[in-house]
């Protein structure tokens, strides 16, 4: 209470005094502007003195438009005090850290041509929100609110949700996974898993083996830890094993990094053979793999292959980095760790060290959302939308771009190499300037002196007409370069 420290002295008629320490309060910023004054009566009791005294004083601040009395309602402040400052100016970004530096240096969302209204764009590879079942998720948010109430809004556990965990437990048992000896931790989606694992488990300069190119996501994460990348060729069929051989006997990597579903960018689909080599090749070297599940669901020619970790049995050498982001509510974060369990213990010390837990709310809603059969449903239901947008996608390239390949089986984004060595940028540059954008290819690259020749399109977000207008657009261009 403001007059709680008010000592009266015999000096000076009270009435000053109690506009003195108001003003005082107002000054000093303990009174802001619209508080509200205790009553007069409740003055005059707490500091035992005249009521008319505190009245007077009222009066006189109200004279002069300092307070306000509504009638009924109470005495308010009527001013802003003013604020007091010290200009004292500090150059943060001489005070970064290589960890920072290196994270702004390449965030693409600040350093690459940004999206304008209007434009069509292919630089996204998110899912559709208008393909989203609503109704199925809202129902599922309140069967996650009848079950848990006032638990959803309180602090959950570091390791996850439990009923979630065990829901991811039996789709990984579905992809023909082993779970003996093993555990989960939910994540805020893979971005925070990645970074949970490589920031617990190197130090820098180790060496990380992964595919060329690579998810530009991983690749900042790898450069902030101060790690060396070193990128493996890739055909139609996945990794190439005579590079992969020789990197994995010569460099002695901590880790091998792979998206064998649909390698973002390229959308190659590592067939079941290779997957097998590549996985005795590293056994054999005793190089543990993170294995990135990325889309896993969308493959239109025919069933999902099987997960690398579905290869390893009852032993523990494969991480797998699982997230539905990429097909489903990528707004939720939700991912999930899939490890040895004495690892993912540690994991969930370092988890509740970063971020003490990932939403309760959401993930219990997703997990009954995941129980409904709703997913189920819609990966149904999306996959001959996405199929027939990838098939337009292709007709539109094969009609407009000379390129030398296109790699791309599913998924939501294809990737083209163009005829000529056609620089991607040039390109861009000039597309950008007829309302189209897309992602070039260089930034999926360790070295971003290659790549330069390739791109990515990401479709799952643009409409049939824009497809056509945009990707013809970029023919023009191309032809202005002198394809």
């Amino acid at each position: 209470m403001i007059f709680s420290n008010l000592e009266i002295n015999k000096d000076e008629a009270i009435y000053l005094q109690i506009e003195k320490h108001i003003l005082d309060g107002i000054n000093k910023g303990e009174l802001k502007k619209n508080s509200k004054l205790p009553s007069t009566r409740e003055v005059s009791k707490l500091l035992n003195i005249s009521r008319n005294s505190v009245i007077s004083a009222y009066e006189e601040l109200e004279s002069k438009g300092i307070i306000t009395t509504k009638r009924g309602i109470g005495t308010f402040v009527s001013i802003e005090g003013e604020t007091e400052s010290y200009e004292y100016t500090v150059d943060f970004t001489s005070k970064l850290n290589e960890y920072a530096y290196t994270l702004r240096k390449l965030d693409i969302i600040k350093s690459e041509l940004p999206y304008k209204k209007g434009m069509i764009s292919f630089k996204s590879i998110s899912p559709e929100s208008d393909l989203f079942n609503l109704d199925d998720f809202k129902r599922s948010l309140l069967d996650a609110w009848n079950f848990e109430e006032s638990n959803l809004l309180n602090y959950g556990y570091a390791k996850g949700y439990k009923p979630l965990i065990d829901y991811f437990f039996d789709y990984m048992k579905d992809k023909r996974v082993k779970v003996n000896n093993k555990d989960i931790l939910i994540t805020n989606g893979f971005t925070e898993a990645f970074d949970i694992i490589i920031g617990s488990l190197t130090k820098p300069g180790d060496v990380i083996l992964c595919e060329k190119p690579t998810h530009n996501t991983a690749l900042k994460i790898m450069k902030s830890y101060g790690l060396k990348i070193i990128q493996i060729d890739m055909d139609k069929e996945g990794l190439n094993l005579e590079q992969l051989n020789k990197n994995l006997r010569d460099c002695v990597p901590k880790f091998g990094y792979l998206i064998p579903s649909y390698n973002n960018p390229t959308g190659i689909v590592t067939k079941t053979e290779r997957r097998k080599e590549i996985y005795k090749l590293f056994r054999k070297y005793s190089v543990p793999i993170i294995e990135d599940g990325f889309n896993e669901e969308l493959l239109y020619s025919s069933s999902p292959i099987e997960p690398i970790a579905s290869l390893c049995g009852d032993g523990n050498g494969v991480i797998y980095i699982g997230s539905l982001s990429k097909i489903l509510f990528p707004g939720l974060r939700i991912g999930w760790i899939f490890a040895d369990e004495k690892l993912i213990d540690i994991l969930e010390s370092v988890k509740r060290g970063k971020t003490i837990h990932s939403s309760f709310l959401d993930q219990s809603a997703f997990y009954y959302y995941l129980k409904s059969g709703a997913f189920n449903r819609y990966v149904k239901n999306v996959r001959k939308y996405y199929r027939d947008k990838y098939n337009l996608v292709m007709n539109m390239i094969n009609k407009y771009i000379p390129y030398e390949y296109v790699t791309g089986e599913g998924g939501l984004h294809i990737f083209i190499k163009l005829k000529n060595n056609i620089n991607s940028r040039k390109l861009l540059d000039l597309c950008y300037n007829d309302g189209v954008i897309f992602m070039p290819g260089d930034i999926f690259y360790e070295d971003q002196n290659h790549g330069l020749d390739t791109f990515r399109i990401g479709f799952g977000r643009v409409s049939d007409e824009d497809i056509v207008k945009g990707i013809k657009i970029i023919g023009d261009n191309l032809k202005l370069l002198g394809t």
